[in-house]
């Protein structure tokens, strides 16, 4: 595996790497947006940033296209047994140059900059196009995010979903971006897996309900209990912004509120707490309903 020595802060995959990780909001505008067709269309330029060995790790087993990975010298050791593709470029960095250019408060001594993966609302929704028709391959279970704020709360938010059988994620206009490094970091690979399109909400409410998706909105008052709902066909759940909910705009067009009954003296959870409730609640109803094995 060839290495490239890089010693000045002035390399342009370097900037690039401050760029990406610094503004993925705006680097990554077109990589997980709607096009006219509809489909989930990317500016291939576009990259992100992710920092850490793991991440490499994950990025590799997600089979994402790694354009350039960054060590730091001395570091080598960590690229070993590491399967990259002679496509990427590898660059060896002092390590103090390689620190000043990564987000982390502790950086990491490798980074890289990946092709983020690229969606359709099919996959979002659990289906696969096969002849001329498509196949439910799942029942969709979609987590929307209305103006989510905090980065570690969104990371947190896919990793729940991965784990509790989502099929995606929308996120509508002033939601952070799941491309933020702490959002990354937080969702441990699972924004690597996980369909993930943003869309307005007009184009995201009118989707749900063209593919026969109940739309709930979380909220804390005037709500029905989450067991108290079927959760275990097509739904979708919107999140809402951690100081203000759900937008009211945004609420008022879903088919019922839901919310987690707390009997402590909580006003409210966080809301990767809320999100992940209540997809660990329609993960358990689902599972109730498959049919058994018949022993042997």
């Amino acid at each position: 595996m060839p290495l490239r020595i890089v010693q000045s802060k002035q390399n342009i995959r370097l900037k690039e790497l401050r760029r990406a990780l610094a503004c993925p909001g705006r680097d990554l505008s077109g990589a997980i947006s709607q096009d006219k067709s509809g489909a989930a269309g990317r500016d291939r330029r576009s990259l992100a940033g992710i920092e850490g060995p793991n991440l490499l790790e994950e990025a590799l087993r997600a089979g994402l296209r790694l354009d350039c990975v960054f060590i730091a010298q001395g570091a080598e050791h960590l690229l070993e047994g590491l399967r990259l593709p002679e496509s990427a470029d590898v660059l060896l960095v002092p390590r103090e140059l390689l620190n000043s250019v990564l987000a982390t408060e502790t950086p990491q001594p490798v980074a890289a900059l990946v092709e983020p993966p690229e969606w359709s609302w099919e996959q979002l929704l659990g289906l696969r196009e096969k002849a001329a028709s498509l196949l439910a391959l799942a029942t969709p279970l979609v987590i929307v995010l209305a103006g989510l704020q905090d980065p570690g709360n969104l990371g947190t938010i896919l990793r729940s979903a991965e784990a509790f059988g989502a099929t995606g994620v929308l996120s509508l206009p002033g939601t952070v971006s799941a491309w933020n490094p702490k959002a990354v970091r937080a969702s441990a690979g699972s924004l690597f897996r996980l369909p993930l399109i943003s869309a307005s909400a007009e184009d995201c409410l009118a989707r749900l309900r063209a593919a026969g998706v109940k739309i709930l909105s979380t909220a804390v008052d005037g709500a029905e209990a989450a067991d108290r709902i079927d959760l275990a066909g097509p739904v979708a759940l919107i999140i809402g912004n951690e100081g203000n909910g759900v937008p009211e705009e945004v609420a008022s067009q879903a088919d019922q509120a839901v919310t987690i009954p707390c009997p402590g003296p909580v006003e409210s959870l966080n809301a990767a707490v809320a999100a992940s409730v209540l997809l660990y609640e329609a993960s358990r109803q689902r599972a109730g309903r498959k049919p058994r094995r018949s022993p042997r």
